[in-house]
């Protein structure tokens, strides 16, 4: 018994945010000293390390769960059901609805709920909940749909990953210009054919690793420092991601029944395009195979991170055929992987 995707959906904002537009921010070092370097030189650098040139920010009068709804909206009528159909709701964020020009968090009702309101789906026994889990958020949903799905529990579920990153982030931090705003989605049931979920891993850490990823106070010494920012220690995640996820991939893959070389595609989080990649090639050492060309379809130069949204939205660009170079076949093995704050790592094996 294996659980496929029978929709896909997506909803990247349209206000495209170029790295160009930094060039005035005055970025700080955590202590509040003067950044020693200009703009152009920080700039440059981040594009080098990142991958990102441009971002997209959602509309001042969007929040999350909009574009949660719209996205959920598009795979909805990708797999041709009736939303009254579906037994869960499934919503992976971080920081729930936050208002433009706020840094409150609004989540209650939960954006799931708020989700299947704006869907207008009737059925009470369509469950509607929240997770948090990080980056990995999305994955995570994945796997307990296919949970579900397995204990007779639910039929047809709608898994989503939505998130604001842009309205919580603290202008005088340089990793400010990482994160970015979007929603992917995912209608997930039995599968009927030989596609679907094959094999998944998924884990924890926190004895020492609980506060990578943080929130914190403005590197503006001048700012109030009960106003709190997403912030994180890049150089601990780096060296965490580099090691942990590649070992999550291989185990996951070694239980799913194939082997390396039939692997055609991986979906990895749109973080980092030097972490991204410095995996991809510690995962393809454990099997001693070189890495092959297009084996990583990449999002972020012109999406930016949208943590919980990366991986569903890329999904969804390459059945759509719009990553260049990049296209999936019936029958293709893929692994999802995903890392982030708790610090948290996951994936799963498919066969499309």
């Amino acid at each position: 018994m294996k659980i496929k995707i029978s929709g896909v959906g997506s909803y990247i904002p349209e206000l495209s945010v170029d790295n160009t537009d930094f060039s005035k921010h005055v970025f700080l070092n955590d202590n509040g000293t003067p950044f020693g370097h200009t703009n152009e030189v920080v700039i440059g650098k981040f594009k080098t390390i990142t991958g990102i040139e441009k971002r997209r920010y959602a509309d001042p009068d969007q929040n999350t769960s909009d574009l949660a709804f719209l996205a959920s909206q598009k795979a909805i009528e990708n797999a041709g059901i009736d939303p009254e159909t579906i037994d869960y709701i499934i919503f992976a964020h971080n920081f729930g609805d936050v208002k433009y020009g706020t840094i409150q968090s609004d989540i209650i009702p939960s954006l799931a709920s708020r989700v299947k309101h704006k869907l207008q789906i009737k059925n009470p026994k369509c469950v509607a909940y929240d997770i948090l889990f990080g980056c990995p958020g999305w994955i995570e949903g994945m796997l307990q749909a296919n949970a579900f799905i397995k204990s007779g529990m639910a039929n047809r579920c709608l898994v989503i990953g939505a998130e604001t990153l842009s309205r919580v982030t603290d202008p005088h931090d340089r990793d400010s210009m990482i994160y970015s705003d979007g929603a992917g989605a995912t209608i997930v049931e039995m599968s009927d054919d030989e596609s679907g979920l094959l094999s998944y891993e998924s884990a924890t850490f926190t004895v020492d690793e609980v506060g990578y990823l943080f929130y914190g106070k403005s590197y503006n010494q001048d700012l109030d420092p009960n106003t709190k920012y997403i912030k994180m220690f890049g150089r601990k995640i780096y060296e965490f991601a580099l090691i942990e996820v590649p070992a999550a991939m291989k185990s996951c893959l070694d239980k799913s029944g194939y082997g390396i070389d039939d692997v055609k595609k991986i979906l990895i989080h749109q973080a980092n395009e030097k972490m991204d990649e410095a995996i991809i090639n510690r995962f393809y050492k454990l099997y001693e195979k070189p890495v092959p060309k297009d084996i990583m379809p990449m999002s972020i130069h012109e999406l930016g991170n949208s943590s919980v949204a990366t991986v569903p939205t890329l999904l969804d660009l390459l059945i759509q055929g719009k990553i260049e170079n990049q296209e999936l076949h019936k029958g293709d093995v893929i692994i999802f992987a995903s890392v982030g704050a708790g610090m948290n790592i996951n994936a799963f094996v498919y066969k499309y």
